[in-house]
Parts: C-alpha cells; sequence; structure tokens
C-alpha cells in the first residue's frame, strides 16, 4: 500500500461491496480446504469479480523499471452444480482501530455478537498484524466460557492454520480477538494501511451445512485507547484473569 506522498497511483479495491475470501504473507505456504467445503462465487454467491490486491514491503526494485513481479493466487473452482461441494465456506474478520504510545504494550480488542440463525464451524484461522504484534488470538465465548479458536505468532509466516477442533458459533456467541503489540519506536503508531502503520487482524475460516452464510462479515472496534473488553458489556463480567493471560500468550 502505498503512502500518500508516494508516486505511485492510489485507488480503492473496490467501489463498494468487497468481502475477503483469502490472504496469505510471509513466504505462508498454500491453503487447502476440507473435502466437500468451497467457496461460492457468480451467480447469485453476491460475489460478481474476483479482485487480487498486493501488498509490497518494498517498492524500491521497481523503480527503474528493469523489474517486475509476478504474485498470483491458483485457483480451483468447480461449475455451480457440482455435487462435489456439500458445504459452503465463509470468511468472518475481526479487526480493530486505535493506537500504541511509544515503547509500551497495549492489546488490540474487538468483540461482536452473532446474531444470525446458523451454525458455524471454524475449521481455519490466520493473524495479521504489521511489525509491532507479538500474539494475535481468536475466541467464542458463550454463556462465560471462553473457546479459543486459535493463536498465533503474526510475524510468522500468515497462513491459515487449523483451528482448534469441536469448536461451534451458534447464534447468541460472542466472537472475540485480541492483537497483543509492543510498539519499540519512538512514536505512536498507529492502525492504518503503509507500512508504517500497524494493524490488528484475526480471520476466522468456517462453513455451515448448506448455502447460506453469514450476511454480516465483519467485527471492528474504535480499539485502544477507547475500546478494551474490560469495558465492553458483553465481556466484562466473564474475562478472567487466565483469559487475559491466555490471550497474550502463545504457548
Amino acid at each position: 500500500m502505498s503512502k500518500s506522498n508516494s508516486e505511485f497511483f492510489r485507488g480503492p479495491t473496490c467501489a463498494r461491496g468487497p468481502q475477503i475470501i483469502y490472504a496469505w504473507a510471509r513466504d505462508a505456504p498454500p491453503l487447502s480446504l476440507p473435502e466437500g467445503v468451497g467457496f461460492k462465487i457468480g451467480g447469485d454467491s453476491g460475489i460478481k469479480y474476483l479482485v487480487l490486491q498486493v501488498h509490497y514491503a518494498d517498492t524500491t526494485s521497481f523503480l527503474d523499471r528493469r523489474k517486475t513481479d509476478m504474485s498470483g493466487i491458483v485457483l480451483s473452482v468447480l461449475p455451480g452444480d457440482t455435487q462435489l461441494v456439500k458445504r459452503r465456506a465463509g470468511i468472518y474478520l475481526l479487526g480493530t482501530g486505535g493506537m500504541i504510545p511509544s515503547h509500551k504494550t497495549e492489546h488490540f480488542e474487538t468483540a461482536c455478537l452473532i446474531d444470525e440463525n446458523l451454525t458455524l464451524y471454524p475449521f481455519a484461522f490466520r493473524t495479521h498484524t504489521h511489525k509491532l504484534g507479538k500474539a494475535v488470538s481468536g475466541y467464542v465465548v458463550r454463556n462465560g466460557r471462553w473457546m479459543n479458536i486459535g493463536k498465533h505468532d503474526p510475524l510468522q509466516p500468515q497462513m491459515f492454520y487449523p483451528a482448534n477442533k469441536g469448536i461451534k458459533v451458534t447464534k447468541g456467541d460472542i466472537l472475540a480477538a485480541r492483537c497483543t503489540m509492543y510498539n519499540f519506536r519512538n512514536r505512536p503508531t498507529y492502525v492504518g494501511s503503509t507500512g508504517n502503520d500497524e494493524m490488528c487482524n484475526f480471520y476466522m475460516m468456517y462453513y455451515v451445512d448448506g448455502d447460506r452464510i453469514l450476511d454480516k462479515k465483519d467485527c471492528f472496534s474504535y480499539g485502544p485507547p477507547v475500546y478494551y473488553w474490560g469495558r465492553d458489556p458483553l465481556l466484562a463480567d466473564s474475562l478472567t484473569t487466565q483469559i487475559d493471560r491466555d490471550a497474550s500468550t502463545l504457548n
């Protein structure tokens, strides 16, 4: 993503209605979906176009126009009437805004209530920060019980890793995520799209038994210093010291 003062052209990825169906970074291996699971595109899926967006950490090697890039994704596509796909896949993205002061540790947190009458089966997750991330964790919270979907070091290969087994998400559950960050810089760092900014993202990849996935595709909070789990009426009564510790560690 180019800076505002860059010589490169800037434009939106999509005019409206974008939704992420896959993301990859840091030399991660490819993703293979479980048997019988697939993403629906075209037709009545609500996805009319596939758009590839590539973020470069450093574009200086392209400035002299002597080097080119062949980044891309290879997809396996089946016709809409195939009987090989019985369960439709979807992505739910949890993210935040916010800022972290210089030389401080901070928690970027978000949470949303699932109010659609569906049962989701998480099978993979992906974490994403820029340079300051230490740990990213995602949870399902049901009746005060926190169940970990997955956690990972965001500075390791950013692939979709297998989610913890036996977890499902139903109407009335809460999905929550935390990114723990340490700001080693001599300046505050804000959430933004460039390498000089930060991001806090937890992607949950799931499937449903059937054809309908969530209408709501994401969950965002203002992040620190405005939003924290402990200030959220949905979570405050169930947030224990053990959960607080677990969400920021990788063991």
